[in-house]
């Protein structure tokens, strides 16, 4: 695409999306790539209101410190307010028990809306483009994240705009040749380490070759999958009206209400996703259970708790005093434990090639567990055995060793097998749970904060 083709294209998808004016004052969210650096080139040449915010997370050293001089010196150039900020993203990481790319993005985000509170900003503009959309696509598609999961990156949530998703990844690079943008690469690209690179780098070359036209293709499926869940939006917000009614702070769903000219278990799906952000699996164990009758087990998703009476799905907020226990069969993919989700994968040793993993991953010896595991909240005179420890440790006094801080300490989850703590989330295994030199099966658990 030519460099007139280009901005062009830019003005026409902002118009026809209406994402923001000349009149609005935008926050330009500027890595070094070549991505945000066309975006902001593209910007400033169309005249709009512009600052930018460059982020350096001190996870590549000296790179990190080139990125920020870089911008630094694009923004002066082009006579642009430029925002930067280091950020103790590591430190964090320890506290937290976070992954790198949550942590990353909750500080990030975290001083954008404080920019825009501070500085007047009334949009933040992210440079994701069509291929950062497939991408997502297929990450979605991998982790069963249902239709919605499948229509890409949003243009616009909230006060965020993805004004260059109309284009491609080579239409940028092309822009960036022509007209000279200074841009860095990320050397973290190149790693087949993420799950995206994997994509980026070894799926989607073989699509191309398969079909050369596969990018445009998936362009188009992409528009067609929004429309199609744009067209599901509006009509469960009419079932939403028949069929949810509120007493108190419980909302209740009427199975039985809802037409059989639909299929129930979509549209309940629908509801408990669009509205409380129960997953898939979950909503598939809450249906088993509704078709059984039964009524003992309680589902949760981040906020929300929900349970069946007398052929009623039941939908509460999470209250401190619950403590969120749910069970953990040995086929389960996932369980959600307040801001964070869990991902079971069941392997043998032969296949582990990396031990020092961060404290969001737990390896334990499968052959020592009894299913199902049971997850919930930490409770006063819980006890374990911390990992490199011989004696057992309350679980508050080893939350205090670790300086948690007292609103994270309401949140802490532990994981059972019998009456016994396997792992306190997201911190330390038990150390009679550990794997070990007659270790064979091993059920790996990774904690991501949704």
């Amino acid at each position: 695409m030519q460099t007139e083709a280009l901005l062009r294209g830019f003005e026409e998808y902002v118009e026809r999306h209406e994402l923001f004016s000349h009149e609005d004052k935008i926050l330009l969210t500027v890595s070094g790539g070549v991505d945000s650096m066309v975006m902001l080139t593209i910007f400033v040449r169309l005249g709009y209101n512009v600052g930018v915010a460059h982020c350096n997370f001190g996870l590549r050293g000296v790179e990190s410190d080139e990125d920020t001089e870089m911008v630094q010196r694009e923004a002066e150039r082009l006579g642009v307010v430029c925002h930067t900020k280091c950020f103790d993203t590591k430190g964090e990481m320890e506290r937290s028990g976070d992954s790198m790319e949550m942590v990353a993005r909750r500080q990030r985000y975290e001083w954008f809306y404080e920019l825009c509170d501070t500085e007047g900003y009334t949009a933040i503009a992210v440079a994701h483009h069509t291929d950062d959309s497939i991408e997502t696509f297929f990450i979605n598609l991998i982790r069963s994240t249902g239709l919605r999961g499948l229509t890409g990156i949003n243009r616009q949530l909230g006060r965020v705009v993805r004004p260059m998703l109309f284009a491609t990844r080579k239409d940028i690079l092309e822009f960036a040749v022509h007209n000279k943008v200074p841009y860095r690469e990320d050397s973290s690209n190149l790693s087949t380490k993420y799950l995206r690179n994997k994509i980026r780098l070894g799926l989607l070359p073989t699509l191309r070759e398969i079909n050369p036209k596969f990018t445009a293709v998936m362009r188009g499926n992409l528009y067609r999958l929004k429309d199609a869940q744009s067209f599901i939006d509006a009509s469960i917000g009419r079932i939403r009206e028949a069929v949810v009614h509120r007493e108190g702070d419980i909302d209740i769903i009427n199975i039985e209400d809802i037409d059989p000219i639909y299929p129930r278990e979509f549209v309940l799906y629908e509801l408990l996703n669009s509205t409380y952000g129960f997953k898939g699996d979950i909503v598939e164990e809450l249906y088993r259970a509704v078709r059984s009758g039964s009524t003992s087990r309680r589902f949760y998703s981040r906020d929300y708790c929900a349970y069946l009476d007398r052929g009623r799905v039941m939908v509460a907020p999470i209250t401190e005093e619950d403590d969120c226990e749910v069970e953990v069969d040995a086929f389960a993919m996932r369980s959600y434990c307040g801001n964070s989700v869990l991902y079971y994968e069941h392997t043998d040793i032969d296949n582990v090639s990396e031990y020092n993993l961060p404290a969001e991953v737990a390896l334990l010896d499968e052959a020592k567990l009894q299913y199902p595991l049971r997850l919930r909240r930490w409770r006063d005179g819980d006890s374990f055995v911390p990992f490199g420890m011989a004696g057992r440790k309350k679980v508050g006094d080893f939350l205090t060793d670790q300086k948690v801080p007292l609103v994270e300490r309401g949140r802490q989850f532990v994981l059972l097998s019998g009456e016994d703590i396997v792992w306190v989330v997201g911190r330390r295994v038990d150390d009679r749970y550990r794997i070990g030199s007659k270790t064979e099966n091993i059920l790996k658990i990774t904690k991501y904060t949704i």
